[in-house]
């Protein structure tokens, strides 16, 4: 094992002594050890890098809150990990500071110390030490001429993510994602390629050319004797656009698909200072008879006012809920109030980013009805989601 640098922040002196001692006993390296963030901050400026600060949190002097946005511009800790008493809200609140702050958040083993929870975090800060690098990474984004060559030869592939019901698995419709089929590098997400279509205006480009494989799936899918709703995300400049609702029934009434089987999924945050133009392409999208869903329901700004004026027939819970519903009781409240809004509005509830069988029986307790996530299906190209299709066929 290689050697490793670990800050003990702790104030109380029986409690430092024995977190000190047992990583002594455990970790190879050097174990530093501080009573508040006066001592930390000093010991930080001689050190290269400290891999973990376990890091309480109330403490007379520099208490660690102000030492950890203090570090956070240093560069010089790797990883935080909560060791406090402080009530379990408060620390929740710390972890999201944390992250604000750029850190990376291990876990919080509250108090007393024990060296069997620090192994398993431990093994997570190992697990992100030696994770192999993307083949690119979100910092190296390809050139404009990259992605409008991409555009020209038609790399851009819709990938499809299946909604389904948390009871049975059934699947209820798929959104539609765009990935970029790379001749080089292989599958990349929008990470990599979106910054540049939103700086170049080509978010239009890309929108019409996944509508367009998404039509003919639709009609792949009619002539096998199934017919399933996708979703399509709309980029705030694109639902500003005024020839939005003007394309789409021509392409629909073409391709012979119903609007029923489209929707359109908007981001809450896009709708904050949308224009009248983007106001309106909502309504002439719900007269057309296409679905609107409010994406990301919850993520930051949660207006209540626009999904109570606008036309909204679905909304899908930020996966945010579901991954801190665990450790925070108030997401599992969260998510049963939300159910019982959707259900009040009439509207479907999706709720995402479902990834284990616990999440789902507890999200079927808090009468969740569909769901998306990788427990039940990934994005997936069409040749998958067609054979994705013929199971569920079989087993209806």
């Amino acid at each position: 094992m290689e050697d490793y640098t670990v800050l003990v922040l702790e104030d109380e002196p029986f409690q430092r002594l024995v977190t000190v001692t047992a990583l002594e006993k455990f970790l190879p390296g050097h174990i530093l050890q501080a009573a508040d963030g006066h001592e930390a901050v000093a010991l930080l400026s001689s050190c290269d890098i400290i891999d973990i600060v376990l890091c309480d949190l109330k403490m007379v002097g520099m208490d660690g809150l102000e030492f950890l946005r203090h570090v956070s511009s240093s560069g010089k800790v790797r990883a935080v990990v909560l060791c406090s008493e402080l009530d379990p809200l408060l620390r929740q609140a710390t972890i999201a500071m944390i992250n604000c702050l750029g850190l990376t958040f291990l876990g919080d083993l509250g108090k007393p110390f024990m060296l069997e929870d620090f192994c398993q975090v431990f093994k997570t800060y190992q697990e992100l030490c030696n994770a192999p690098p993307e083949r690119l990474s979100s910092d190296e984004l390809p050139t404009l001429s990259d992605v409008l060559e991409g555009l020209g030869n038609g790399e851009f592939e819709a990938y499809y993510q299946p909604k389904v019901t948390l009871q049975g698995q059934v699947m209820v419709g798929a959104e539609v994602l765009a990935r970029w089929k790379h001749p080089q590098w292989g599958v990349l997400t929008p990470a990599h390629f979106l910054p540049v279509m939103e700086e170049h205006n080509l978010i239009g480009r890309l929108f019409w050319q996944l509508f367009e494989q998404g039509l003919a799936l639709q009609q792949r899918l009619k002539l096998e004797g199934g017919e399933i709703p996708l979703a399509f995300n709309l980029h705030p400049s694109q639902l500003a656009c005024p020839s939005l609702t003007e394309r789409i029934p021509l392409m629909l009434k073409r391709a012979q698909i119903p609007t029923t089987k489209i929707m359109f999924e908007i981001t809450e945050s896009s709708l904050i200072s949308a224009p009248a133009t983007s106001l309106e392409n909502l309504v002439r999208l719900r007269m057309l008879g296409c679905g609107l869903a409010m994406d990301d329901f919850g993520a930051g700004y949660s207006s209540l006012d626009r999904l109570s004026e606008l036309p909204f027939t679905e909304v899908k819970l930020d996966r945010v809920f579901v991954r801190k519903m665990q450790g925070q009781p108030k997401c599992a409240a969260i998510i049963s109030c939300a159910v019982a809004l959707a259900r009040a509005l009439d509207i479907s509830l999706v709720i995402e980013g479902v990834e284990t069988t616990e999440q789902q029986v507890r999200l079927i307790e808090l009468g969740g009805i569909f769901a998306q996530g990788f427990l039940f299906a990934r994005p997936m190209p069409k040749s998958h989601f067609l054979a994705f299709c013929a199971q569920q066929a079989v087993r209806d």
